[in-house]
């Protein structure tokens, strides 16, 4: 039906009386409501035809013009023949495109044609090693709050120069009423490089959201973003990771990262900025404006180097991050990751145990790498082969977290370095301590750990053994957490002392520098010139200090000797 006669059955219909007018009136009214009150309510279906907008104009042109002949068609048999070839066609779009994921495999190929790909030929060295794991600080986190409490996911961000895991304690939401009611009105920023975090004192700091992520209604921050959204966003945009850090004025803010879909043959996802959030309660004032167009200052990925508390911030989101790096399985060409082929592909591995999957937000140092990369927080990806059986790290990838346009990798592989995935490292940990009870304690969150030892740059993973509770899938988490370095080239199991990270390095060097000086030739290292020390500061209670004897002591014999000769020669006369 035309717009033309939509309108006429419309006017005809307001020409019939006063009663008909109103009718027209209110159903616009709700309308109206519906198109700009309702925008987070259906913003997901304008989303969902974004994403498969090819696909659906394939499917009802192939739709339209297959009924169409139906209708022509006078003969039984005909029809059936064109139901069927309909039905066929259909099918194989289902078995081809989401069976097979098909569809998955070319918006990937889009990612990787798309990507600004940068190989780097000299690993960064990890700074500013985070000691407990995402789930065991979130496990944390929840044990310092009350009943009507909940604790937002932890990211890890930058704060004035030093890396902080921040969350909201906001209003549960097993109960509507806090969450109808009550504001955000505390943020946990505790240091990632401490084994004991306090989720208590200046950690916890008293700040007022009046939108967050469990809020209902308007006051929810993806309703608040999404009814900022213009019409073109509403088509191309969907709010993503939510984090908590702190603006250049020195103010707490939410900062919301934002997916944007772009293409047209199969859609792809790519960083599309950010919102930002100000704290604060919100008057009737805000009320309204919330309503109607929604809360937040929109950041574009162009102008966030305006923005100097988001550069190098970790600002990306997981799910785009993610695509990107799996999307190196191209390298070896579009058809190489194809079931017939795969001699280069290489997937992100799965970690069964482990609640908090890659990527690892890792803070690098690429001062001596000759690249342009800064150094910070990044996503770490470490790419195994795409068969099971097969655990060896291909690449390394390093995602610039606050959005950056640029994807830098490393490849093992074809270096020959030989070394093991993250996927290998649970067995070694396991085999080197037998006496755990592996049944509730799990090593998990394997990291990376790169530091110049023993002459040269080596790769370890550095995990946590986390204990599970009985009927339980939470994380354990303790501030005293067991640690353990594992050498991905020689595949030794180190524990370290969580409480002295400085003494790291030399532990290793302690247990694997025989090894290394057989295999490398490596020289002597860590040698510490030994003092003397003033034997009068030391405390001998009963022992008895033995004077050190002279060199000239035969000297002195002799001439003793010589004398009492003399004397005796002398008694006789």
């Amino acid at each position: 039906m035309s717009n033309n006669k939509i309108l006429a059955m419309i006017k005809t219909y307001w020409n019939k009386g006063s009663k008909q007018k109103r009718n027209v009136i209110v159903l616009g009214l709700i309308l109206l409501i519906t198109l700009i009150f309702l925008r987070d309510d259906y913003q997901p279906a304008l989303l969902f035809v974004r994403k498969f907008i090819f696909v659906i104009l394939l499917s009802s042109t192939v739709l339209f013009f297959g009924l169409r002949k139906f209708r022509k068609l006078a003969s039984a048999g005909a029809r059936i023949g064109v139901l069927v070839l309909l039905i066929v066609f259909f099918g194989i779009l289902y078995v081809i495109g989401w069976h097979f994921k098909m569809y998955d495999y070319m918006k990937t190929y889009n990612v990787f044609n798309n990507l600004n790909k940068v190989e780097i030929h000299d690993l960064p060295l990890t700074q500013n090693e985070r000691i407990q794991p995402l789930r065991n600080v979130f496990s944390m986190a929840n044990e310092s709050v009350g009943e009507t409490k909940d604790v937002s996911l932890p990211h890890l961000v930058r704060i004035e120069n030093e890396n902080k895991w921040t969350m909201a304690i906001q209003p549960t939401e097993k109960y509507m009423w806090q969450g109808m009611t009550d504001n955000t009105e505390e943020v946990f920023a505790v240091s990632s490089t401490t084994p004991f975090p306090r989720f208590s004192g200046e950690n916890r700091i008293p700040v007022t959201f009046s939108i967050g992520e469990s809020l209902k209604f308007s006051r929810n921050t993806y309703n608040a973003v999404v009814q900022r959204f213009n019409v073109f966003q509403l088509f191309t945009m969907e709010p993503s990771d939510t984090f908590y850090m702190k603006n250049d004025s020195g103010q707490w803010v939410e900062v919301v990262s934002l997916i944007k879909w772009k293409g047209f043959f199969f859609p792809y996802p790519t960083f599309g900025g950010v919102v930002v959030i100000n704290n604060g309660e919100h008057d009737i004032k805000d009320y309204f404006e919330r309503i109607l167009i929604g809360k937040g200052t929109y950041i574009s990925p162009e102008n966030m180097k305006n923005y100097p508390y988001l550069i190098g911030q970790n600002t990306l989101a997981e799910k785009v991050s993610q695509v990107q790096a799996e999307s190196l399985k191209f390298l070896g060409g579009f058809s190489d990751p194809l079931p017939w082929n795969m001699k280069t592909a290489v997937k992100i591995p799965k970690m069964p145990d482990d609640q908090n999957q890659q990527p690892f937000v890792t803070d690098f140092d690429f001062s001596d790498t000759n690249s342009d990369a800064y150094s910070g927080l990044y996503h770490w990806f470490g790419l195994e082969p795409v068969g099971n059986e097969r655990t060896s790290l291909t690449f390394s990838v390093f995602i610039p977290s606050d959005g950056t346009d640029k994807l830098y990798y490393y490849d093992h592989a074809s270096k020959k370095q030989g070394y093991a995935g993250v996927t290998a490292m649970p067995a070694k940990v396991i085999e080197s301590r037998k006496e755990f009870d592996w049944s509730v304690n799990k090593p998990v969150e394997f990291r990376p750990y790169i530091k110049n030892i023993a002459g040269r740059k080596r790769m370890f993973f550095l995990g946590t053994i986390s204990a599970v509770r009985e009927g339980s899938n939470n994380f354990d988490g303790s501030a005293t957490p067991d640690l353990a370095l594992i050498d991905s080239e020689y595949r030794d199991v180190i524990w370290i002392d969580v409480k002295h990270p400085s003494s790291w390095d030399k532990s290793v060097y302690e247990q694997l520098n025989e090894a290394w000086r057989s295999s490398e030739g490596i020289g002597n290292y860590y040698v510490e010139d030994e003092k003397v020390i003033d034997a009068t500061l030391n405390n001998t209670d009963s022992l008895q200090v033995i004077a050190p004897v002279s060199n000239n002591q035969a000297v002195i014999d002799n001439l003793q000797r010589q004398l009492d000769s003399l004397k005796a020669v002398s008694n006789k006369k």
